[in-house]
């Protein structure tokens, strides 16, 4: 995923609604004051989920597992290098992840991160920036554009000395001529052996959860994937597996948007950790231009997400659900009014319910 400096400004990052209700949040939280009053028990905790709804309203944003995820938060790497003194890294490995009879052009590529004091360290869901080199129209250097990282901490080759991104070179038409994005076809044509000037890493948004028992929906389009990948490496990748002292047991469900079967990215890879784990991972896919929904016209992925809002609804009932959300803007009214839908069915307004996910830590959203 990529956004420049500009747009992240001007726009911020975006975020979505959540499933809550506030009338019934307002009910848990008395019912439970008054049966904690009769049993003189201590009640400091968040409420037990349950089955019903109403479970979802008693997730607050003062939950002891919030704030320990606050506290860990605090020690994630950030601007280790910035736009004035950036890390000067070397390209490793520079090729297509696109199938024959794709759409446009989208590169993996990976940069050596050995050398650097301090050394560039990162985690899942961060992002680095990449300084293009040359000048702009006006003689000044180009500004910085930042990219969700692919990898896992460790890395592509697991030595902890790499990080990936995963680049869609960017197009668009002005005055009937073809324009190339800057950043994106600069490192799309960039050499192994290339150096690059990376700031970073920044970002906390978009960090996975300490409980290996977490729950994890993922919705992604396009190049968005990024920090999907890098979640899924770090859960069901053999060798990242053997690395970590962190050992996922919950439920990962990928929803991933694309064009055409050939532009599904890292799709044998999500396929392998399907076949390898099937009771921890779902991996569902919206291919707009190959599938129809029920109503006849292209699959996207919020048509997914309406499929199995009941599933996903069951899901975030459970304090430890998380969801991610990453990939272009234009994707978010859509999931927006799938979700609006699917809470109408079980009585809930979806416009009042949209701060308490995001307050209580569990809703994630990155867009560009």
């Amino acid at each position: 995923m990529a956004y420049s400096e500009a747009e992240v400004v001007a726009g911020g990052l975006a975020h979505i609604p959540v499933v809550i209700v506030a009338f019934w949040l307002i009910q848990s939280f008395v019912l439970q004051k008054v049966e904690t009053q009769k049993t003189s028990a201590a009640s400091t905790s968040a409420p037990k989920s349950t089955n019903s709804p109403s479970s979802v309203g008693t997730v607050s944003a003062t939950t002891p597992t919030n704030n320990a995820r606050k506290a860990s938060h605090q020690s994630v790497p950030v601007n280790l290098y910035k736009p004035k003194s950036p890390f000067l890294g070397t390209v490793q490995e520079n090729y297509s992840l696109l199938k024959e009879g794709a759409i446009g052009r989208v590169n993996h590529i990976t940069f050596n991160l050995e050398g650097g004091d301090p050394q560039l360290k990162y985690v899942e869901g961060q992002s680095i920036g990449i300084i293009p080199a040359g000048e702009d129209s006006n003689g000044k250097p180009h500004k910085i554009r930042l990219y969700s990282i692919a990898s896992t901490r460790h890395g592509d080759n697991f030595e902890g000395n790499t990080v990936s991104l995963c680049v869609r070179q960017l197009q668009y038409e002005k005055d009937g001529q073809t324009i190339d994005g800057v950043c994106s076809t600069y490192l799309c044509d960039i050499k192994p052996g290339d150096k690059v000037k990376i700031t970073g890493p920044v970002g906390k948004e978009m960090l996975l959860p300490e409980e290996e028992d977490a729950n994890i929906i993922m919705l992604a389009t396009g190049t968005g994937i990024a920090p999907m990948r890098a979640y899924l490496r770090r859960m069901f990748e053999p060798t990242e597996r053997e690395k970590n002292s962190w050992k996922f047991r919950g439920k990962a469900w990928l929803f991933m948007g694309a064009p055409k079967s050939a532009n599904l990215l890292y799709d044998s890879d999500f396929e392998w950790y399907k076949s390898q784990f099937p009771e921890n991972i779902r991996y569902t896919k919206a291919i707009s231009r190959e599938q129809n929904n029920s109503k006849g016209g292209r699959m996207y992925i919020q048509d997914r997400v309406l499929e199995n809002a009941e599933e996903i609804f069951s899901l975030i009932e459970n304090p430890k659900t998380h969801i991610y959300l990453c990939g272009l803007k234009g994707m978010e009214p859509g999931i927006d009014e799938a979700m609006e839908s699917a809470a109408a069915t079980k009585g809930l307004k979806w416009s009042e319910l949209r701060p308490q996910l995001k307050k209580a830590g569990r809703w994630h959203v990155e867009t560009y």
